[in-house]
Formats: C-alpha cells, structure tokens, sequence
C-alpha cells in the first residue's frame, strides 16, 4: 500500500492533515519552547499544588549541573523508579539537556527485576523514591555498573504536611544509607545552570521496556524524533489547545504515560495533573478540582471510575476528551460508560515500538464496529503512517480490505529498533514496517480492528476462536465487571475456553458460573463459548491495567 492509497484520510477532521511536516523537532525542544514562553504557567499540578514551567525548567537545569559534576556524559542512560510524582519531569529533561537517556522502570519491581534493567540498560545512575527504596536491599547494585544512587520522596514538592492528601498519609520522608538526596543538591545547585546538549531527532530519549509477556524484556529506542512526533499526533486528534488540562492516569514509566501526558502537555504548554498512583476515588475528585479535559488511560481505570460509587456525569463534566489504548477496549463498556456519564471513550492503539499511537479515533468521531467479530475500531492509522493487514503465516500484504492477518506499521513514530539487541530488532522491525503480532483487519474505508494476539489464539476442534470475541459477548452481561478468556488443554478437543470474571459490588451472591455459560451459550456458536468459567475477586493485571493471561494460565 502506498501513502497515496490510504482510505483512511477521507475520515481525517479538516485540521488534520494527510503528513506532517516531519522536521528537527525533538521533545526536549518542545519543552525548553514552552518554558521560555510561558515560565509562570502550571506544569504539573501536584495533588492541589501547581509547579510552574520556569520551577521545572530551573529544577532541571540545577540537577542537570549537579550530573554533569558527577560525570554524566552524552548517551549514559539514568534509571527512574518513580510513581507520577514531579520528580519524573525534572529528572528527565535534567538527563535530557546534558544528552543522556532515561530509563524508566516500574516502581513494583523487586530486586532481582532491578538488577536486569540496570544490567541490560548499563545505567551509571539510580534515581529512586525513598519509599520504594526502603522496601528494597539496595545491595543488588553492587552488581551493577550504577555509579551514583540519588533518593527522593513523593512529598518533597507537597507543601505543608498537615493537608496530606489520603494517597500520601502513609508516607514519611526517609534517609536511605548510601544515597544522595535530589532537594540537598538541588539546594547545592541552585544557582547552576547549564548550556543544553543540542540533541537530534535521532538521539534516543527514552530506553522504554517492553513488558516482557513475549520473552525477556527489551528496551524500545524511543526517539526524541518519535516522541515528538506522536505528541503532535495527539494534539491535532485530540484537538488540543491552551485550554486543555491533561489527567495523568497513565503510569508515566509507560509509553503513553511518557507522550500521551508528559510530551504531548509539553508541546501545547498546558498542565499535566499528577497524583502519585491510579486511585479512582482521588482521580475523580481531582478532576472536578482542576477541572481537566484530556485523558489517555488503560480501559481497567476506566472500568474502575465506572464501578465507583462517587461517579456521575457533572463531577467530571469537564473531561469531553477521553481514550483509552493498550488493550482492546469492548463497545458493551463504552455503551455502559456513555450511559452512566455521558462522556464517550474514544479509542487509540498503539505499543511501545510505536511511541504510543499508531493509530487512534479522531476526538468527535465514533468508532465503528466490525459486523463480523463484533470489534470496536481501534481508529484510524495517524498522519505519515501507511498501515497494513499482512498474512499471519508468511507476512506477505497488504491483503485486500475484510481479510485478517497481522497488523504491520511504518511511519515516524516506529523506533529503530531494541537497545543492544540487534536481532530481535531484525525480527520486530523489517525494511522500515514493525510486525505488531497482533491480529486484525483493515474495512474499505480504512478503519483498523485489532482481533487479539497471535500467541493468544485458541484452536478448539480445529476451530479458531479470539479470546476477545468471547469476551465482549460476555461483557454484555450487567453484572459483569471485567473478564479475560484463555485456552486451557483439553484431552478431546485440543483446547478449550475457560473465562475468568470478576464481578460488579454486590453481584458477587446473585450470579452463578453456570448462568454466564448460559449467558454466553446463547449468543455465540458453539464451538465459542466458554466450557469452563471461574468467578474471581479481580484479574491480574500489569502495572499499565493489561489483563495477564500468563497468570491465569
């Protein structure tokens, strides 16, 4: 398929346009733009307390010249393991003005996780919370070729602690042996500054590890060309401007937490809402505070804000911008969602080798649905990106519209491949199109429907049967919260589906397995519905709200 030939573009809104203007731009730029012409403008709002742009771009400047005393170089790599605390942003555009990489990690590893990432990643420094550290036997980096431990805490840049929001009461300021603290050398440095590296869109930004559900985690090269790149991709189909206030529900050691928030707020100078961890509660009151507007987040979180007791549409009147990417999102959730609200999700795909999105539902527009599996539409592909459907066997494509295959991207946003592993980088990323593994079709008018993961396929009887195809039916049952379906070994059959389903508050007596199997048995065929059906409290779930199919296995 050739850029010419995309249907997509006749859906595109009249401000967007089929390409844009891929230039010098890297995300480091966008921020010190923004920082210079707008230093007393709201960076981060931090619970109830905003940090302006000029605090950040000075906090990062005095870290930048304390690193640069300790020997940071160009290209070194520095590991954060953070919850959504502002630390995030002063450290990494600290990193990023002296040209060094960040890597951030999730902040529930252990110790053994740690010591892969340092080790792979070769990070000479250590940036942790105190109340992450004080879990963990630092000892580990011993092992590592880390140089220098720098410790902070979430309530560093709260003010005052008799007005503790209930995320941060447990929490209490702690010395961690052998650490240095970010405040005593931003104190040490505060008259410092320094001349920013001039960076290129092909330096890397962000060593961004894949979440290892296929194999040892990779670090994906994530471009400050990419990341900027896909925030510009954000704010023309989010119609973003001034106005906006972006909710940070996404982990910001995730792809979409790093451009969906950080670099796409960045870009279009407006604040980012921060409040340490996901709590539907918190998230809701903080909403109606700010009154924020934009949001990219996990369809878990989504599901948890249904479920909560405080929602309703006028306490989050003002987000009129909502979606959702990482896992496909069912339309019984959205309809349930609208319903109770009024505010639609809208949907967006990407993965990390894609920088976020490689594809997304223009802000205003509605996501049709495929007659034949019953998917809701990930969206459309984003400017510059030629997509296609490829065969599942041997990857030759395009195949023509309605035909499913494997889900192959190219465009801007894809990384140049795995940090230090060049061949599985061959095997992801071939003559410029990343092989997605995940399974989907492309309709006439240029619309794209993930069906699930090629490792995900279950074969009963000869049959082939997408796990979210038996989910969304199931999804259709009111009393059903999440669910997550799954082959298991059957000595007739070969396979069969078992479905995992937790429950909505106070359904937990009413509904039998027996009346979901039911439920399903009539609405699918019947080599499709699930054999077996285990209710449980709540699925496992990543740290990013993905659904683990390998524990339930």
């Amino acid at each position: 398929m050739t850029a010419s030939e995309r249907p997509w573009l006749k859906h595109y809104p009249d401000h967007v346009p089929a390409d844009l203007q891929v230039g010098g731009e890297t995300a480091l730029e966008d921020f010190k733009k923004t920082a210079h012409r707008f230093p007393d403008k709201a960076s981060v709002c931090y619970f109830d307390h905003a940090i302006t742009y000029g605090d950040i771009d000075r906090f990062s400047d005095n870290l930048a010249a304390a690193l640069l005393d300790f020997g940071l170089k160009k290209k070194d790599r520095i590991i954060l393991v953070f919850q959504n605390i502002p630390q995030v942003l002063i450290a990494t555009y600290a990193a990023w003005k002296l040209g060094a990489i960040v890597v951030p990690l999730n902040p529930m590893f252990r110790e053994k996780e740690l010591l892969y990432y340092c080790q792979d990643s070769g990070a000479k420094f250590f940036f942790i919370s105190d109340e992450i550290a004080s879990e963990l036997d630092l000892s580990f980096l011993r092992e590592c070729p880390v140089e220098k431990i720098i410790c902070t805490s979430p309530l560093d840049f709260f003010p005052g602690q008799n007005s503790l929001p209930n995320l941060l009461k447990q929490i209490s300021k702690a010395v961690i042996p052998g650490t240095t603290d970010l405040l005593d050398l931003l104190e040490k440095y505060h008259d410092k500054t320094v001349e920013p590296c001039k960076l290129s869109p092909d330096d890397v930004a962000y060593l961004t590890y894949t979440s290892g559900t296929t194999g040892v985690p990779k670090g994906a090269m994530n471009t400050q060309g990419n990341i900027a790149f896909n925030a510009r991709v954000y704010q023309l189909m989010q119609s973003l401007d001034e106005r906006d206030l972006v909710l940070g529900m996404a982990p910001l050691f995730h792809v979409t937490g790093e451009v969906a928030h950080l670099a796409t707020a960045a870009l279009v100078g407006i604040p980012v809402i921060l409040y340490y961890r996901f709590d539907a509660g918190e998230t809701l009151r903080l909403i109606e505070y700010w009154q924020a507007t934009v949001t990219v987040a996990a369809i878990t979180a989504y599901i948890a804000l249904l479920n909560h007791p405080e929602v309703d549409s006028e306490k989050i009147s003002s987000l009129v911008k909502a979606y959702s990417g990482g896992a496909p999102v069912s339309e019984a959730l959205v309809q349930q969602f609208e319903t109770k609200t009024g505010l639609y999700i809208h949907n967006c795909y990407g993965m990390t080798e894609t920088s976020s999105p490689s594809h997304i539902v223009p802000w205003g527009k509605s996501a049709p649905v495929d007659p034949e599996s019953g998917a809701l539409s990930v969206g459309l592909p984003v400017p510059n990106g030629v997509m296609q459907i490829v065969d599942l066997e041997n990857g030759i494509g395009p195949l023509p519209p309605g035909e499913i295959g494997e889900i192959v991207d190219s465009g801007p946003m894809i990384v140049p491949g795995y940090w230090n592993k060049p061949e599985e980088s061959r095997n992801a990323i071939r003559d410029g199109w990343l092989f997605t593994g995940d399974v989907g079709k492309m309709n006439s008018e240029g619309w794209f429907f993930v069906v699930d993961r090629k490792k995900d396929l279950i074969i009963a009887s000869g049959y082939k049967i997408w796990p979210r195809d038996v989910e969304d039916v199931i999804y259709q049952h009111p009393a059903v919260k999440e669910v997550a379906v799954i082959g298991i070994p059957d000595a007739y059959r070969g396979e069969t589906v078992k479905a995992f389903v937790a429950l909505k508050e106070g359904q937990e007596a009413k509904i039998q397995a027996d009346e979901l199997i039911d439920f399903c048995r009539k609405r699918m065929a019947a080599y499709k519905y699930p054999r077996e059906l285990t209710i449980v409290s709540e699925i496992p779930k990543t740290a990013t709200g993905k659904f683990l199919r390998r524990a339930l296995k």
